[in-house]
């Protein structure tokens, strides 16, 4: 969601240098991504281990001579990191209890300055420290966030599902899993139910569910029921978007392979119960959201409890034939695209 940001902040300075230092689960993120130069690796866990590796890469920072520091993180950690590596003007959001570590501690929108997609607090940053001008991205309604390199993706993923199913077979995606907790999660067998709708309206397509080492016995499950294949544990971050950029369609719950799966341009059906589909919802003509307002997660205030303490009414009320039929009216638009 921080994409806009960067790409804009790209525009904003054509001949600076860009690095990107990602934690090494997500810097596949931005393996294609033209306006970043160079992609360092975070290192050391998180929290106050690893002390020694964490001071050599602030060393290693200090050598590089940089500029500035922009974090698009919240956390004190990253804070005392730039802090440390001397790099001269740093500047972040005023939070976390780090403003003595930066040297432009920006106020934090309040409620209603700014619009609500969190694609909007990363734009709203560059913004305020004077890296953008005003009125420099789109209205919340035309705001598209897009991976560079799909076709590259979506080839690469090609290549390796064939040797699953062989060549010309369409895909169906299913991530029925969620880190932030139970209440974000869709019911499993409905995961499996909406698949195998889809892919017999698709023409026998097979049907790829993916996941993370944690998910692996959730989409194993699912998996089984939907005849399809668990990728779960099995995909570095960079393959797991390339497979997914693959795919004829994406269903999904809330979560990060929903925001991968929508920004490569993939027909995404996301179900959205206890967590705010305005501000974190996927975005473009490609996605679409299903979710049904309850009296303990109502529009436009969902609950966002972790864990559901009754009887998770919110995602039992979304059914497998909506979530297919919805996934199948975006294949239909982006064919409409591809022939336009």
């Amino acid at each position: 969601m921080a994409l806009p940001a960067l790409r804009a902040l790209r525009r904003q300075f054509p001949a600076s240098h860009i690095s990107v230092l990602a934690m090494p689960g997500i810097a596949g993120l931005y393996a294609r991504e033209t306006w970043a130069n160079e992609v360092l690796l975070l290192e050391g866990a998180r929290g106050a281990r690893d002390g020694t590796r964490k001071w050599r890469q602030a060393q290693d920072l200090t050598s590089r001579r940089f500029d500035r520091a922009l974090l698009l993180t919240n956390s004190f950690e990253s804070a005392a990191l730039f802090a440390a590596a001397r790099i001269p003007v740093r500047t972040g959001y005023a939070r976390d209890g780090r403003t003595l570590l930066l040297t432009q501690a920006v106020p934090p929108p309040k409620r209603g300055e700014i619009p609500q997609h969190e694609s909007y607090y990363y734009l709203e940053l560059l913004k305020r420290a004077g890296l953008l001008p005003e009125g420099c991205w789109p209205p919340e309604d035309r705001m598209v966030i897009r991976l560079e390199g799909i076709g590259a993706a979506g080839a690469a993923g090609r290549a390796r599902l064939e040797t699953e199913w062989g060549a010309g077979r369409p895909v169906v995606g299913v991530s029925p899993g969620a880190a932030y907790g139970t209440a974000k999660r869709w019911l499993p067998e409905r995961f499996a139910e909406a698949a195998q709708l889809l892919a017999k309206r698709l023409g026998g397509a097979a049907v790829a569910v993916f996941g993370t080492p944690d998910e692996r016995e959730l989409c194993e499950q699912v998996a089984a029921m939907a005849d399809g294949t668990s990728f779960a544990g099995r995909t570095k971050l960079a393959e797991y978007i390339d497979l997914a950029a693959a795919c004829a369609a994406f269903l999904t719950n809330d979560s990060g392979s929903m925001h991968i799966a929508s920004a490569l341009g993939v027909p995404t059906v996301a179900v959205f119960g206890a967590t705010d589909h305005v501000g974190t919802g996927p975005t473009g003509p490609l996605a679409r959201v299903v979710r049904h307002a309850v009296d303990c997660s109502p529009h436009p205030h969902p609950c966002l409890l972790r864990n559901c303490p009754i009887d998770h009414r919110c995602m039992k009320a979304v059914t497998a034939e909506e979530v297919a039929e919805t996934a199948s009216q975006l294949i239909h638009v982006r064919g409409g695209y591809e022939t336009a």
